[in-house]
């Protein structure tokens, strides 16, 4: 019982982890557009993001593979998520693109 327990703590955790990388990585492309450094603030945010991705996943997986997976397949889940809520509408994208009516 307690295999499965710190498993799916550890995909918790992944999809924690996953949300603060991909959120950070929305938020810092949105900065980085109205910034003349915007060169600066990609790589700032690179290091930062994936240095606590890596270090969170090495804390929570604890030296066991099984628990490095499932923080990873947390990660993933993350992206997806962070997609759905990041990305416009259909109806919203094609609205801009519509021609006006006269």
């Amino acid at each position: 019982m307690t295999d499965t327990l710190s498993l799916v703590l550890a995909g918790v955790a992944g999809l924690a982890l996953g949300a603060v990388f991909f959120g950070g990585l929305w938020w810092t492309l949105r900065r980085s557009l109205a910034s003349p450094r915007s060169a600066l603030w990609l790589l700032a945010s690179l290091l930062t993001r994936m240095s606590l991705l890596l270090v969170g996943l090495y804390l929570v997986s604890d030296g066991h593979w099984e628990r490095l997976l499932a923080g990873l397949v947390g990660v993933i889940g993350a992206r997806f998520v962070v997609l759905q809520l990041t990305s416009p509408s259909v109806v919203s994208k094609e609205a801009q693109h519509a021609p006006e009516s006269r």
